[in-house]
């Protein structure tokens, strides 16, 4: 593995980073721009009881699996965390997050404030959360009615459940406020790359430094 003027990197442990938002507020697009501009940054695969909205694809933007099969995997303690969102349950796998980590590689989480909550209590070590806000509450509806995923009703508990799920901002370490997504996107870049380089997350250091100090 190489960095980009053409050393050896230092070996690092990988990083969780958690966007939440209400509905609507551009996780999401910030997601998958993110993903599309980095290539140490893998996307936590959800597993949900949902149904498939038209051009998700089973595997990669969620696991879908019935109800059954879901409290199999609660009871067997496969998650991270999980949540029951609008009568449909999510979940993040364990295994896949945990291989992730330990190999350097990062985790892009897309969950609310309760699987952040279980995400921190779990691995507080790893986890960097922000969280997206809308510019306004007209702007947030505007949204959740233009991309049309959502029967209106829907849409109306979204809104309604939207000012609960902001209240949770101070728990997280960051926060944005998305009135544009380039300059939201460059300002997510920008605290990923200051947290790969903490110290503590940095674990081949103590032998690059040592190496250093013996005049290797």
């Amino acid at each position: 593995m190489s960095n980009d003027n053409g050393t050896s990197a230092i070996q690092r442990r990988g990083l969780m980073l958690v966007l939440s938002s209400p509905s609507g507020a551009g996780k999401t697009t910030l997601s998958r721009q993110l993903l599309d501009n980095d290539n140490q940054i893998q996307l936590s695969v959800s597993c949900t009881t949902r149904q498939k909205r038209p051009g998700e694809r089973d595997g990669v933007d969620y696991r879908f699996v019935d109800t059954s099969t879901f409290r199999g995997m609660i009871e067997r303690k496969e998650f991270l965390e999980y949540a029951e969102v609008f009568g449909n349950y999510y979940g993040t796998p364990r295994a896949p997050v945990d291989e992730a980590l330990a190999a350097g590689r990062d985790v892009l989480f897309d969950i609310d404030w309760q699987g952040t909550q279980q995400l921190r209590d779990k691995g507080r070590a790893d986890l960097v959360t922000v969280f997206i806000l809308p510019p306004s509450t007209r702007d947030l509806e505007k949204r959740l009615l233009t991309r049309a995923q959502d029967p209106k009703e829907i849409v109306a508990q979204r809104m309604a459940k939207a000012a609960d799920e902001m209240s949770h901002w101070p728990e997280y370490d960051y926060v944005l406020v998305n009135s544009d997504i380039a300059t939201s996107l460059s300002n997510l870049k920008a605290i990923l790359t200051s947290e790969r380089l903490k110290r503590e997350r940095q674990v081949g250091m103590s032998g690059f430094v040592k190496a250093l100090r013996e005049g290797r």
